[in-house]
């Protein structure tokens, strides 16, 4: 395929930790094959030996973009082993099982069925950032066919395997437990209904078929419109939980039996008081998304661990946990990812499981599980649109407007510490927009500190 082609790609897809946009539109076949044959280029130059095993989730137009990868992948002289239809968390089960060099998925995630896009890991690690942007530089290089043979394809079916080593990890319940789940329409549901089967666990489903057109709504669990079924079901059904997986399976939901949304970074405190409580785990970090409640910091700190704030984004928490030694790490948005006698990636069927046990075990739902945990006056994670272009300098000069006179935490954005709570200003790393959250002691500190952080955006004139 000539360069001139390749150049044609817009750099907007190639995001902070994956490849992602519009299909068709930003990315359709030819977008797909160029982009195979780079990553194929990018491991060769790495010095990787071995197989790409490529997987996709259940949305229209992943069969054709993903046989247009693997096509990409083999014109450039590697062999795939395409895994099918699976969840993101399957394919990355299978990076670890497998003897390959690394994977794709080709999915959106959580996005709405219009779009899709490349997950992509050399080895078991996610590629983020720098490497992301050098699979764009290689595909405007122009690189295609290898001067060797064409790369060959086998597919295997890892889905049982998988389902098999998840109950292995999980073990038997101590106790039944009702739960309604909530597969969004998404691929989870290949997974998390014959895994509660597996477990023993009582369950009614709900959008449990999978239909990448998403019919029923965007396959988002971190907001909680898209939980709005969910949350009507668990009243109605009197059951111990309410369970949801995103489109792709690596984001959990929660919802007590109350109806009330237990947010990612309440999820973590659960787990984290269960992995800390482990003499092998004592004092050791646990890693959380800059977005999350000071109370789970907190939390962490007094079951013993040590409470580390980094950046948002799956390629980013796992390097960190690589580099710390972290035995778990969560994000407000629903990602879990436990290394204690798991994988360590973002899997959100076996945290559902993981929950499970705790609560089995403990004979304690997910509210005496909190205990002690306060839930302070917060605003929503709030979106606010703003170019590309300009978002990360608003960043730069809230860091600069704030800093002579507050405490500010710059790991990832602007998290600015007041009196009696925090605001944040961040830039999103997968849509033209400015990501904020506030949190406070009191309410009226909540709205004092929202206030003036609004306010001082208003001046910078971002719309809000």
């Amino acid at each position: 395929m000539p360069a001139m082609q390749m150049a044609a790609i817009s750099a907007d897809i190639f995001r902070e930790y994956d490849i992602r946009g519009l299909a068709p539109g930003e990315i359709d076949r030819a977008a797909a094959r160029a982009i195979g044959s780079a990553f194929a280029a990018y491991l060769t130059d790495a010095g990787a030996v071995g197989p790409v095993a490529v997987g996709r989730d259940n949305r229209p137009s992943g069969e054709a973009l993903g046989a247009a990868l693997i096509d990409g992948l083999c014109a450039a002289g590697r062999d795939v082993i395409d895994v099918g239809m699976v969840p993101t968390p399957t394919l990355y089960w299978a990076l670890e099982r497998l003897p390959v060099a690394g994977g794709v998925q080709v999915t959106a995630s959580h996005n709405p069925a219009p779009y899709n896009g490349f997950k992509l890991c050399a080895g078991t690690a996610a590629l983020y950032g720098a490497e992301i942007q050098r699979i764009l530089a290689i595909v405007r290089e122009g690189r295609d066919a290898a001067p060797g043979p064409r790369g060959v394809i086998r597919t295997q079916a890892i889905l049982d395997d998988y389902l098999d080593d998840l109950v292995a990890h999980v073990g038997a319940l101590a106790r039944p437990l009702s739960v309604v789940i909530d597969c969004m329409n998404g691929v989870g549901s290949l997974v998390l209904p014959r895994l509660l089967d597996r477990l023993g666990v009582r369950y009614r489903c709900l959008r449990c078929e999978s239909d990448g057109t998403f019919p029923n709504g965007q396959p988002d669990p971190s907001a909680e419109v898209n939980l709005r079924t969910l949350i009507d079901a668990v009243a109605e059904a009197r059951v111990d939980v309410g369970l949801a997986v995103d489109g792709d399976a690596d984001r959990i939901g929660v919802v007590d039996p109350a109806g009330q949304v237990v947010w990612g970074d309440r999820v973590l405190a659960i787990l984290a008081r269960d992995v800390l409580a482990k003499p092998a785990h004592a004092g050791q970090p646990v890693i959380f998304d800059v977005k999350c409640s000071m109370a789970l910091g907190e939390a962490i700190t007094a079951a013993g661990g040590q409470a580390v704030m980094y950046k948002t984004g799956h390629s980013l928490i796992e390097a960190r946990m690589r580099d710390l030694g972290a035995p778990l790490a969560g994000e407000l948005s629903g990602h879990m990812y436990i290394a204690d006698g798991f994988y360590g990636f973002d899997d959100a069927c076996y945290a559902a499981a993981r929950l499970l046990r705790i609560m089995a075990a403990s004979g304690q739902g997910v509210e005496a599980l909190l205990d002690g945990v306060p839930v302070y006056p917060s605003s929503p994670e709030l979106r606010i649109d703003c170019p590309d272009a300009t978002k990360f300098g608003i960043v730069d000069r809230a860091l600069a407007h704030w800093r002579p006179t507050h405490e500010v935490i710059d790991v990832d954005g602007a998290r600015v510490v007041f009196d009696g709570g925090w605001g944040l200003i961040r830039a999103s790393n997968t849509q033209p927009a400015l990501v904020l959250r506030f949190e406070a002691h009191t309410t009226a500190q909540l709205a004092a500190i929202r206030t003036e952080m609004e306010d001082w955006l208003r001046a910078q004139g971002v719309a809000v």
